[in-house]
């Protein structure tokens, strides 16, 4: 009988997280057993985009590790030092245990990847990208690019950003492009990126 009723309230909550969450803003690291490398590098991409793409809070799920030989995921244990690296990286702004093996991650808003990026300097982000990537870009994306580059500056107290502005449009471009996969859409997914981060600035 509380087996029936612990597997009632089990479907209850997972009927809860569905409708709160759905699955486009669910991670489910435990049903796929990935290694703890393979967890970090697709958690990290997959937060990113969301956060692109400005999805709202995330769920993801590590599980506890039960199993494991210690009785602590490994996983979990790596994705919880990921959360406080993607937190000073201006990733994520917030999370919470929802479960024992789950938590909501709330991402950042986009222009907290520049405010970051000005207190620390991450080894794996380019500070600035080829010039050559900005210049390959698609003429309405290059001009989101300008003006997010532009409100930047503005925002740093830049009264004559000109002289600044071509390498200000590659930090911003490295920034917001490490959030966007590849695909046949990616430039128009960063474009939708740049316009929110536009949205962002014009807010403030």
């Amino acid at each position: 009988m509380k087996g029936e009723r612990a597997a009632g309230l089990r479907a209850l909550h997972q009927a809860f997280d569905d409708a709160r969450f759905g699955p486009a803003r669910t991670l489910n690291l435990r049903n796929s057993l990935p290694t703890v490398r393979d967890a970090v590098v697709r958690t990290e991409s997959w937060v990113r985009e969301r956060q692109a793409s400005r999805a709202g809070e995330l769920l993801i799920i590590t599980g506890r590790g039960n199993q494991s030989e210690e009785g602590t995921s490994p996983v979990r244990t790596a994705i919880v030092r990921l959360f406080a690296s993607l937190r000073r990286r201006g990733v994520i702004h917030s999370v919470t245990e929802h479960t024992p093996g789950s938590f909501v991650v709330q991402p950042a808003p986009l222009s907290a990847l520049r405010e970051a990026a000005r207190r620390r300097r991450e080894p794996d982000l380019p500070v600035a990208a080829e010039p050559e990537a900005v210049a390959g870009l698609e003429p309405a994306t290059r001009r989101a690019l300008r003006l997010v580059a532009q409100r930047a500056l503005e925002a740093l107290g830049s009264r004559d950003p000109a002289p600044f502005l071509e390498r200000e449009m590659r930090e911003q471009y490295s920034r917001v492009a490490a959030g966007i996969t590849d695909g046949p859409d990616r430039e128009a997914r960063l474009r939708a990126a740049l316009e929110a981060l536009l949205l962002e600035y014009d807010d403030v």
